[in-house]
């Protein structure tokens, strides 16, 4: 080659390689090495030249090496692997190998063309990071929640990135199979805590305000309550990614549920007491006035309350409230409002019924008051109910349409009591006539 000329390109590849190049026959003989064989091996050229390549190997017989020349030497095709080497100065290094075929001519034996570079850094670091990743996660398993990556395309589709371990416990669900398919989790969100699921996403991915929600989950243990929590991050793609994390809230919500029935529940008959009633009397009456319906409402007093606390004692008294109680109950739907006002004294509020079908529910319910019989010493006591019914039209008042139906109360004592009444204007189908 004469002064100034390039060197032929294989030649500079296999000067400026950063690791070791090897030319070896079919038995593994090295017959050539590059100029960096000694740098990156730490063995000298020509001690190796003419030597089997499996010295390089930790184990020279049955080591990685051997195993590499045999599976390219018997299938004539490239081999490539992680292997472990040794060198001069004893030090184990892991080298990146790939073993070439290299087909002579007709009649030429085989050659192969090996090229070894040192990974070992590379792999203690990979090593190193698995081990995070391995802290992490078992730091996440124990969290108490479920930590989430969530994925909003462009349509509003859902996706989720990433869900810990702790899934299998809160859902019984792998987090692979909701990763393969969000409505694995999602379809067992109760229906209307899926609306509010949605809304409360697409509000979230518009004002990039974090997200937080209370919902119901349906597992093979029954119904829990999840809260969800995540902060927002729009892409360049249009879609929104949400980091956060899912937590039981079963026992706090059963807690705060007894609470409320605590705090709205009359602890002696079980009814709702005077604040529920107009809490929940006013959330019927909004909802009824969207659909332009009006609502049924009655005052019931127990006839002659007084003379029986009196004659027979308020522990008697107290038996005679729990029993009209649970036969007001037993007569009217679980989610009809009873409660009570006062004494003896109380209301109902019949949500699904038309004012023309709430004369017949109540005097059924009156009739079944009449029935009751208490046990006492010796004596059997009886009980009646005066009934005064009223309408609370959508745009009116429960409290007035409550001191209407008093009004009618006072009509049915006044008349004989154990009877039910109706305040003026209240409409009333021709066949329910009054006792």
């Amino acid at each position: 080659m004469h002064r100034g000329q390039q060197p032929p390109l294989a030649e500079a590849l296999l000067d400026c390689f950063p690791g070791v190049v090897v030319h070896t026959d079919a038995h593994g003989v090295i017959l050539r090495v590059n100029p960096g064989f000694e740098e990156h091996s730490g063995h000298p050229a020509d001690a190796l030249v003419g030597r089997r390549i499996t010295c390089l190997d930790v184990d020279p017989l049955h080591g990685d090496i051997s195993h590499a020349l045999a599976h390219c030497v018997a299938r004539r095709r490239p081999w490539r692997g992680v292997l472990m080497c040794r060198r001069a100065d004893g030090r184990l290094i892991h080298q990146d190998g790939v073993f070439q075929p290299l087909e002579g001519g007709r009649g030429e034996p085989l050659r192969l063309l090996v090229t070894l570079h040192d990974i070992t850094e590379l792999r203690q670091k990979a090593l190193h990071d698995h081990a995070l990743l391995e802290r992490l996660q078992g730091t996440l398993s124990r969290l108490p929640g479920v930590v989430f990556q969530l994925r909003q395309d462009a349509r509003g589709g859902l996706d989720f990135l990433y869900l810990g371990d702790g899934l299998r416990a809160l859902a019984g669900l792998s987090p692979r199979s909701v990763m393969e398919r969000a409505d694995t989790l999602l379809e067992r969100i109760q229906a209307e805590d899926r609306a509010a699921l949605t809304t409360s996403l697409a509000q979230s991915a518009v004002s990039q305000e974090p997200w937080w929600l209370e919902f119901r989950l349906e597992t093979a243990d029954g119904v829990c309550w999840i809260e969800g929590r995540a902060s927002p991050s729009r892409r360049r793609d249009g879609t929104t990614l949400w980091d956060g994390l899912l937590i039981d809230i079963t026992p706090r919500k059963q807690e705060e549920q007894r609470t409320q029935r605590l705090v709205s529940t009359d602890m002696l008959t079980g009814a709702l007491n005077r604040r529920a009633f107009f809490d929940f009397g006013e959330a019927v009456r909004a909802h009824a006035a969207r659909q332009g319906r009006s609502v049924p409402l009655a005052m019931l007093d127990i006839d002659h309350f007084k003379r029986l606390n009196d004659t027979h004692g308020h522990a008697v008294g107290d038996l005679a409230l729990q029993a009209f109680a649970m036969t007001c109950r037993d007569s009217l739907r679980p989610y009809d409002l009873f409660a009570r006002i006062g004494g003896e004294e109380f209301a109902v509020m019949l949500v699904d019924s038309s004012p023309e079908e709430a004369w017949g529910v109540l005097d059924r319910l009156r009739a079944a008051v009449e029935a009751i019989e208490l046990e006492v010493a010796d004596t059997t006591l009886r009980i009646t109910v005066s009934l005064g019914l009223a309408v609370l039209p959508p745009e009116g008042s429960v409290d007035l349409a409550l001191s209407q139906a008093d009004q009618a109360l006072y009509r049915a004592k006044h008349e004989g009591r154990n009877r039910l009444a109706e305040s003026p204007g209240y409409p009333r189908s021709r066949e329910d006539t009054p006792r």
